[in-house]
C-alpha cells in the first residue's frame, strides 16, 4: 500500500491553529472536498508529537500492556494511579484531550506519562471546533479551547523508536451535515517500536470508527495492518484499543468481519472473558443504550499469558471513563 497516510514524528509540541482559523473551518460547507483541503492544510494533523525520550528502559517479560479509552481523561492523576496499580509498562490510550476547555486545557496523555515516569507519543485524531457535547459544557471553566485536540497516545518507559501516526481513512467521516460533532480529522493509530529483552516489539494504539458498519471497520483494520507490515516487517506486534465492535449489530461483536481479516493476517484476538463487556455509565455517558464489548488486543508473534478487564474506577469509586481498560500479560515472543 502507499503510506501517504502515515505521518512521521516531530519533536516540537503540537500547536492548534488560531481561533480565527478554527472559526473559518467551522463555517465551511460540510463537503468531502472542503474536509480534504482542511485536513491537508493543518500542520497539527500531519504529525505525531513525540519528545526526546527521558527514559530508556528495556522492557522485560512478562510484560503488562494496558489499552484504555479514557473518554477525554477528566482526571489525570486518578487515571495514572489505576495504570500504576495495574503495573502497566506499555499503555495504549484513546480519546485523550489536549488543550480542551472540558478537561481544564490539560495535555492529558503527556500529564499521565509524567505521573508514570514514561515517554509518550500523541497524535491528533480530531481538531475539535466546539467546546464539546452539551453534557460536557458544565465542565468548562473557559469559553475557548487552547488547542482543540482530541486523539490517541502511546506511553512506555522504553524509548519510542520512530513513532508515527497512521490515519485509517482518507475522508471526513465526521465532517458531514449530519455529524453530531463539529470537527476536522479522521480516526487514527499511533505506532512505534519499543525495545524488549527479546528484541523490538511493535506497539499500536488504535481507535476505530463507531459510526460505520462492520465493513467500514474491516477496511480500517486492513489499512492499519498493511501499514504495519510495511513499517514493522516481521517484528512481533500488539495492537490495542477501542475497536467499537458490535455497535451496528446490537452488540454482537462476532459479526465484525475485522476479526476474520486480522486472523487471516496472522493475528490473535484477546479481550478478557468473552462474555464480559467493557463499557459503563460515566460522567459523560449518563444514559447509555446498554453495555458493549468494544475494547481488544490483536497480537502477532507474541505469547499472551492472560488478558483481563479492569474496571475504570478510582480507589474512591469515581468512574474515570465509560470504557474499562483491558490488560494483557505478554510472556514473550513466539519461537
Amino acid at each position: 500500500m502507499s503510506l501517504d497516510l502515515v505521518k512521521p514524528a516531530q519533536i516540537a509540541l503540537l500547536q492548534g491553529p488560531p481561533q480565527a482559523e478554527r472559526d473559518r473551518l467551522d463555517a465551511l460547507q460540510r463537503t468531502e472536498a472542503n474536509h480534504a483541503e482542511a485536513l491537508a492544510g493543518l500542520a497539527c494533523l500531519q504529525r505525531v508529537e513525540a519528545p526526546v525520550a527521558e527514559h530508556g528502559e528495556v522492557l522485560a517479560f512478562p510484560l503488562s500492556v494496558a489499552a484504555w479509552n479514557l473518554e477525554r481523561c477528566y482526571n489525570v492523576e486518578k487515571s495514572a494511579a489505576v495504570l500504576r496499580r495495574e503495573a502497566a509498562e506499555l499503555v495504549l490510550l484513546s480519546e485523550v484531550d489536549n488543550g480542551m476547555a472540558r478537561t481544564g486545557q490539560r495535555h492529558t496523555s503527556r500529564d499521565v506519562a509524567a505521573e508514570l515516569g514514561m515517554n509518550y507519543a500523541f497524535g491528533v485524531e480530531f481538531l475539535e471546533l466546539e467546546l464539546g457535547a452539551e453534557v460536557e459544557l458544565e465542565f468548562c471553566k473557559d469559553d475557548f479551547n487552547r488547542h482543540g485536540f482530541h486523539g490517541n497516545a502511546l506511553l512506555s518507559k522504553a524509548a519510542l523508536q520512530a513513532p508515527v501516526m497512521i490515519r485509517l481513512e482518507p475522508h471526513g467521516h465526521w465532517f458531514t451535515p449530519e455529524s453530531p460533532a463539529r470537527r476536522v480529522g479522521t480516526r487514527c493509530a499511533i505506532a512505534t517500536a519499543v525495545q524488549t529483552t527479546e528484541g523490538p516489539l511493535y506497539a499500536v494504539s488504535v481507535h476505530l470508527e463507531n459510526r460505520g458498519d462492520a465493513g467500514y471497520r474491516e477496511a480500517q483494520v486492513k489499512r492499519l495492518i498493511d501499514a504495519i507490515d510495511e513499517l514493522a516487517g516481521n517484528t512481533p506486534v500488539i495492537i490495542g484499543g477501542d475497536l467499537n465492535t458490535g455497535l451496528a449489530d446490537g452488540g454482537d461483536f462476532e459479526k465484525e468481519t475485522l476479526f476474520a481479516h486480522a486472523y487471516g493476517r496472522g493475528f490473535e484476538r484477546h479481550g478478557g472473558p468473552i462474555g464480559q463487556t467493557t463499557t459503563r455509565p460515566s460522567r459523560v455517558s449518563r444514559s447509555p443504550r446498554g453495555t458493549w464489548k468494544l475494547d481488544w488486543f490483536l497480537t502477532r508473534g507474541l505469547m499472551v499469558e492472560e488478558s483481563r478487564i479492569v474496571p475504570s474506577l478510582a480507589d474512591d469509586g469515581e468512574v474515570l471513563s465509560d470504557h474499562d481498560l483491558v490488560v494483557a500479560k505478554l510472556g514473550g515472543f513466539r519461537g
